[in-house]
């Protein structure tokens, strides 16, 4: 993980001999093992638990049995445009309804798991409780969930927030996602492309032409960062999908300023009756 750049004395003109095989590799198998040595004695101290219920793991930063079977992966079959799940097996490659009558500006959509009981308490524990490790764990789960979207990626951008936002919570939990995926995908993030420049209310609750009159200029992207951004495939993600208007409205700004395409990867979705709302 960690590469040793052994140094030479070129300037000294001093010629060495080649190490004895094998020896190369012993500083990185002392480091190693070294490692594992800490890591067994941070679990006798901190025994590794289970990020919703605190129960004991075998591994940390993981969920134990009983709460990983009661979060509710979305998985196919589901709408390949809104990811939405399925009730039933109709075969692949379909679209729901929602998508077919009203379809959003982002190209596909794609989540963990529905945002009830333990993604929502994994969701409101990164961006409520300050547990800014769940990020990468998250992060990776995303990461597989939205394997052909971040295939498919030049960029990663995440939805960002209000400065009045970001001083109150003093991070931005999709930008910290965003970087756990870029890491995993080997992909670029840009955080600072995207802009927020109007402080909105909540989505929740309001009707549709509420919602697209509340995000109404909320995003921008600035004339420089315009040339960061033209031709490329945008991976926009969040930690939260719950109306879908916040993610369609920087969708449809980005698309604008001259990205190719947008994708959207979310940790979790809100979705009722097997579809959800668009």
């Amino acid at each position: 993980m960690n590469p040793l750049s052994p140094s030479s004395d070129a300037a000294a003109g001093i010629a060495q001999a080649a190490p004895p095989a094998g020896a190369a590799t012993l500083p990185a198998m002392i480091a190693r093992r070294l490692r594992r040595l800490g890591r067994g004695l941070a679990d006798i101290v901190y025994p590794p638990s289970c990020l919703v219920c605190h129960a004991a793991t075998a591994e940390p930063r993981a969920l134990c049995a009983q709460c990983w079977g009661r979060l509710r992966l979305i998985e196919r079959p589901y709408c390949e445009r809104l990811g939405t799940p399925f009730s039933v097996d109709m075969g692949g490659g379909l679209l729901s309804p929602a998508a077919i009558a009203d379809p959003p500006a982002y190209r596909r959509a794609r989540a963990v798991a529905r945002y009830d009981d333990v993604a929502r308490a994994l969701a409101h524990r990164l961006k409520y409780g300050d547990r800014l490790d769940l990020a990468a764990t998250l992060g990776g789960w995303m990461a597989r969930a939205g394997a052909e979207l971040l295939r498919d990626a030049d960029l990663i951008i995440p939805v960002p927030l209000h400065r009045r936002r970001l001083w109150a919570r003093r991070f931005n939990q999709a930008a910290l996602l965003a970087d756990a995926v870029g890491r995993v995908g080997a992909k670029r993030v840009d955080a600072f492309i995207l802009a927020r420049r109007r402080h909105t209310r909540p989505q929740v609750g309001l009707s549709r032409v509420e919602r697209q009159t509340n995000l109404s200029g909320a995003f921008f992207v600035s004339d420089e960062a315009k040339g960061r951004l033209a031709g490329l495939r945008i991976l926009l993600v969040d930690d939260v999908l719950t109306t879908g208007s916040t993610v369609d409205t920087a969708a449809r700004v980005l698309l604008r300023a001259g990205a190719e395409a947008v994708d959207v990867l979310v940790f979790a979705r809100v979705v009722h009756d097997g579809f959800a709302t668009t």
